[in-house]
């Protein structure tokens, strides 16, 4: 407990002094800076004017230590090594002191920088299929007018609420923050002709890690850093939005929807709030433990609200494994169509299947959090000629190394849009 109340005053301190990662990408569209790295950067201003002893970080488990110096990590695959203007040491800092591990090697020795797009692309903060909020409540068990798949949806639903802690502990949930490390790889390339797979995954995985901040109503902030690249996406309620490297910040098409990697195990009550309007189709298997499977669809009007010139998204289906014998959500299987028309008539289609499995459930401070996991990503295209599909497979690993509920001082200032974004979307406005 002390360690973690160190934590808290530490962090109360600066966030009331005004420090949020909203202010850091106001003042710096290109680059936004994530809360603990802003409060990284406020720290050490002070240290080399007052020639305080050196800033302290929250490294695992709570625990305090001194900050290593690295260097900076790199905007983006794409960039030239001389581009030290758009280099954010804050976020190397950060990192460095979280994992404890030597800076990784230019990715262009080791790995492809195609592949580092796409993972990041594709892996690095990808959406739920439906909108959720969390402000809603449960739906009343009730047998009556209700099809056997729904009700049984709702008990499955019910046990999941109570073995994840309970409705009455969730609710008092303002906010959270997690903070983990992932490693990821591209593991098999198949075309038409032949089928090549990665020997030497141990050595061609990128590692890094991330942090995720989530405060009610339906606002999220996350920050993924791989590979000496960066991500980072967000949503303040009423848009959602990412930055990359190559293509900058962009809104996301649609209704609002939750961070899919918040399901992973990190957050029950959007998770329960996701499955509402779900179904039971059957069980299943998954590791040895008997599960029962809830569906969930995007209706027609989500996807053509997602869709966008010549990319039509056809479907996206979420599939949770939840245990019969703990309750827990222990496997998550995304899948989505989207069907691409070319100029010279003929579509291509990508479908795009994440699989995610659900391990090492600890509680925290009375909510059970799933710490660790990992995903295997299929991307597979198909339909301009008969020989031509192709078939990617990814792999990703994770593990959460802290967990923390109602941060003190957070606030909505923490989720504002980057700069740019919100200019470009006035202007389009006039």
């Amino acid at each position: 407990m002390e360690r973690k109340q160190g934590f808290f005053s530490a962090l109360k301190e600066e966030v009331i002094r005004g420090l949020s990662p909203g202010r850091s990408r106001a003042n710096s569209p290109s680059a936004s800076a994530s809360p603990v790295s802003s409060l990284l950067w406020r720290r050490k201003g002070r240290r080399n004017l007052q020639k305080q002893p050196e800033p302290l970080i929250i490294a695992r488990s709570g625990s305090l230590r001194s900050m290593e110096a690295l260097s900076p990590l790199r905007e983006g695959p794409d960039q030239d090594d001389g581009e030290d203007s758009r280099m954010e040491g804050s976020w190397g800092h950060w990192m460095k002191g979280q994992l404890s591990r030597t800076p990784s090697v230019s990715s262009s020795n080791m790995f492809k920088r195609s592949d580092l797009r796409l993972l990041l692309g594709v892996l690095g903060a990808p959406l739920a299929p439906v909108h959720v909020s969390c402000a809603e409540t449960s739906p009343h068990l009730s047998i009556k007018d209700n099809p056997i798949e729904a009700t049984s949806a709702q008990y499955i639903l019910q046990q999941y609420t109570a073995a994840s802690g309970g409705q009455a502990v969730q609710n008092s949930i303002l906010n959270a923050y997690a903070m983990g490390k992932v490693r990821m790889m591209a593991s098999e390339f198949e075309t038409a002709n032949k089928v090549k797979k990665n020997q030497n995954s141990l050595k061609t995985a990128e590692s890094g890690g991330f942090v995720l901040w989530k405060m009610n109503p339906d606002m999220w902030y996350v920050e993924l850093a791989l590979g000496g690249s960066k991500i980072h996406a967000g949503c303040n309620g009423k848009l959602v939005w990412r930055h990359t490297p190559w293509l900058g910040a962009h809104a996301a098409k649609g209704p609002v929807r939750p961070l899919r990697r918040a399901l992973q195990g990190l957050d029950p009550k959007t998770t329960a709030s996701m499955f509402r309007n779900a179904r039971c189709i059957g069980e299943k298997e998954i590791n040895g433990d008997d599960c029962f499977i809830l569906k969930i669809c995007a209706d027609s009007a989500t996807l053509k609200a997602r869709s966008e010139g010549p990319a039509e998204i056809i479907r996206h289906v979420l599939f949770g494994y939840f245990s019969q014998k703990t309750g827990l959500l222990v496997h998550i299987e995304d899948s989505h169509l989207t069907r691409i028309q070319n100029n010279e008539g003929d579509a291509v289609y990508w479908e795009t299947t994440i699989n995610s499995f659900l391990d090492d459930y600890r509680p925290v401070d009375g909510v059970m959090i799933a710490h660790s996991g990992r995903s295997v990503v299929t991307l597979f295209r198909f339909g301009d000629t008969a020989m031509s599909h192709t078939r990617t497979r990814m792999e990703e690993e994770w593990e959460i190394e802290e967990v923390a509920f109602n941060v003190p001082g957070l606030s909505m200032d923490c989720f504002i849009p980057p700069a740019e974004l919100r200019f470009a979307s006035i202007s389009e406005t006039c």
